[in-house]
């Protein structure tokens, strides 16, 4: 087994339970980790036969783009397409952090982790 890590995903994102998060929207931070057999790639040095860090990239942006009031949805998604959309991924974590959220305070973030693996 081995690790691939997808680490400070900066996305502007419409996500929160409040009227004004969906309108005016705020900054993201997405860190993603998933565990797959990276033995066969080692070997062979060939994209096909790893998990594409540019593909992972690509499933956080889209899902979070899709507006949800709570962080667990948007992550949720991620995972669910990770293990839907790569046979090779065996065990996925992903954080997703909201930027200075509105609660009344002076609070740098809140982050969400969730993991999953993959159904035999």
């Amino acid at each position: 087994m081995g690790i691939i890590k997808v680490e400070n995903i900066k996305v502007y994102a419409y996500h929160g339970c409040l009227k004004e998060e969906t309108k005016i929207g705020s900054d993201y931070r997405v860190d993603l980790e998933v565990k797959a057999d990276l033995q066969t790639s080692a070997n062979s040095d060939d994209l096909k036969d790893t998990v594409d860090y540019v593909f992972l990239n690509r499933i956080v942006k889209e899902e979070m783009s899709v507006p949800s009031k709570l962080l667990e949805t948007v992550a949720k998604r991620i995972l669910d397409r990770i293990f839907s959309e790569d046979v090779l991924v065996k065990k996925a974590t992903v954080w997703v952090s909201k930027i200075n959220p509105p609660i009344g305070g002076n609070v740098e973030s809140v982050t969400i982790k969730m993991t999953d693996k993959r159904k035999k």
